[in-house]
């Protein structure tokens, strides 16, 4: 499974929701890869993803990608995360 982080940049908070995102996904018991992108990018990238992790502001403004687009509102909550992507991904 192929899980993409998205932040604005592509550089600070997607690296922070990677790292938790991969947490969230061995703790859920998923082979993911996580890969971050920007969201000029991650359109593109959505391509040959699963599942998107973004803010609720950047979801907006990606739109439909054809995958689940999950919408977490705390960066840092490993449990917020966790429970999102378990629903995304029927777990």
């Amino acid at each position: 499974m192929k899980i993409l982080a998205v932040c604005g940049m592509g550089i600070g908070t997607s690296v922070l929701l990677k790292s938790n995102a991969e947490k969230a996904a061995n703790d859920l018991g998923l082979d993911a890869d996580v890969e971050i992108a920007d969201i000029g990018t991650a359109r593109g990238a959505a391509a040959t993803a699963d599942v998107v992790l973004t803010s609720g502001e950047l979801a907006a403004e990606l739109g439909d990608v054809g995958i689940p687009v999950v919408v977490v509102d705390n960066f840092v909550d490993g449990g917020e995360i966790r429970e999102k992507l378990g629903a995304a991904v029927g777990r």
